[in-house]
């Protein structure tokens, strides 16, 4: 009963509901109008068969008078399948015909009209009852005589009874295949929509890995559900990013804020001077620096992650984009004996964020110019900057000749805070390439690390169309 009822409150049954009476109105409308139109045409039919049967004995009348009139009545009356006839005299005794019985008074209104009557042949077990029905014309004679012409409409009432069971029966049909119909749709629907909902619960209490199962059949709910699953799979993204930031404040955070307090308590216990005070407030601001950069850091990766990016996508010559890029890091890469070259095409233009692209590449830029002057040999410290087509994805890189990161750690300095041995000792967050990773994600890219031989060579592969996540 409770699952009836859920059945009865769904929008499913209100939309069969009304699919049931519509569908039943409108077998009504075309038996209705079959019924109607048919029994138009039979009529139409045997007033023609009447009219026909009256010329031709208006006809035999003139020829041979009353004698012969009756001759012909009495000759047709005795066919098979014989139409209605009768012939009285004044008084109302039957001279020749088929008819045996009629309404009493009805041969004293000439004309045409739909009447009961009774055949010479019909039992007589009822005579008082009049059970056959026909259409039939009166004429009044010379000398008061009668002369009834009619058709029965036997048929036409059989017809309508067929009708009226085909209706009846239809609308049966109408509701029961459409009352089955509902159970079989509601109950497939409230089960997926069941399967979602219990699906849901458990997200809601924790498990995030939990997903909408597929039935496979491809069809709006499969299509739902996939969305959903996307949709759920993001949120847990953004969520374990979360949880990931969270921890890594926790943990990585925590000894610059305990080197800062250090310092300034270190300051306080010194012996009080004008200079000590001045050094400790400017190694607490140049700390203090350092921890707001790395907070920005992160927000604008929690940004990227989250599908938010600052600044609208636009159609950008790279050629251009990276000549400006160099403009800029060119006075530093001299400034550290490092020779930067920078090798651009024109004409290749493609959809993107040029605030993040550009900060993504200046990272790169910055990582492979402080790492390019540790060559360790004699050759010139080198970095460059290219991009290139590849079907229909663009490809920017920046390349370096210094040591390079091995193979086994090139996918996990793109984590937060990760800082490899070499780099401990250089100023950094270690949220450079995770920047760039969250970058080349919100456009539907990737970012890949790859051996310079010698050194690094960091691929940004962005599709030309700007595709974002």
């Amino acid at each position: 009963m409770t699952a009836l009822s859920r059945l009865f409150r769904t929008t499913s049954f209100r939309l069969a509901a009304a699919f049931i009476l519509v569908f039943a109105l409108n077998g009504f409308f075309v038996i209705g109008y079959i019924a109607y139109n048919t029994r138009v045409l039979i009529n139409s039919q045997h007033v023609e068969m009447i009219d026909a049967e009256i010329a031709g004995l208006a006809e035999q009348y003139r020829v041979g008078g009353l004698r012969r009139l009756v001759g012909v009545i009495d000759h047709r009356s005795r066919r098979p399948g014989a139409s209605l006839y009768l012939v009285t005299d004044p008084t109302g005794r039957n001279i020749a015909g088929n008819v045996g019985a009629l309404p009493p008074g009805l041969l004293d209104e000439p004309g045409a009209r739909q009447t009961a009557y009774e055949r010479l042949d019909a039992p007589t077990d009822k005579p008082d009852e009049l059970r056959q029905h026909a259409v039939v014309r009166v004429f009044v004679l010379p000398g008061g005589f009668r002369m009834l012409v009619g058709r029965d409409i036997a048929e036409r009432e059989q017809f309508r009874d067929i009708i009226a069971g085909a209706f009846r029966w239809s609308v049966l049909m109408t509701v029961l295949l459409g009352v089955a119909a509902w159970y079989f749709v509601s109950s497939r629907v409230l089960k997926r929509i069941d399967a979602v909902a219990e699906e849901s619960r458990h997200i809601m209490v924790g498990d995030l890995a939990g997903r909408i199962g597929l039935a496979g059949t491809g069809d709006e709910f499969d299509r739902l559900a996939e969305s959903l699953n996307a949709m759920l799979d993001r949120i847990e993204q953004l969520l374990r990013g979360l949880t990931e930031v969270s921890d890594n404040i926790a943990h990585d955070l925590k000894t610059p804020l305990t080197r800062l307090r250090n310092r300034v308590e270190g300051a306080l216990r010194n012996a009080p001077s004008e200079e000590g005070y001045r050094a400790a407030l400017e190694a607490t601001i140049a700390e203090s620096d350092e921890l707001i950069r790395t907070f920005n850091a992160l927000l604008m990766i929690a940004r990227v992650e989250a599908g938010s990016p600052d600044g609208a996508m636009t159609d950008l010559d790279i050629g251009t984009m990276l000549a400006d890029v160099a403009e800029l890091y060119e006075p530093v890469a001299e400034e550290a004996g490092v020779e930067f070259v920078v090798e651009a095409p024109a004409g290749i233009v493609v959809r993107l964020n040029r605030e993040l692209v550009g900060q993504a590449l200046a990272n790169l830029i910055d990582n492979a110019v402080k790492y390019a002057a540790e060559t360790g040999d004699d050759r010139k410290p080198r970095v460059e900057l290219a991009a290139c087509t590849d079907g229909g994805r663009i490809l920017l890189t920046v390349s370096d000749n210094g040591p390079g990161i091995p193979e086994a750690d090139r996918t996990r300095v793109l984590d937060r805070f990760v800082r490899l041995e070499q780099s401990r000792t250089k100023p950094g967050s270690g949220l450079g390439l995770s920047l760039v990773a969250a970058v080349a994600h919100s456009h539907g890219g990737e970012i890949r690390l790859e051996d310079n031989a010698p050194g690094l060579r960091v691929v940004l592969d962005l599709p030309a169309s700007g595709g974002g996540s």
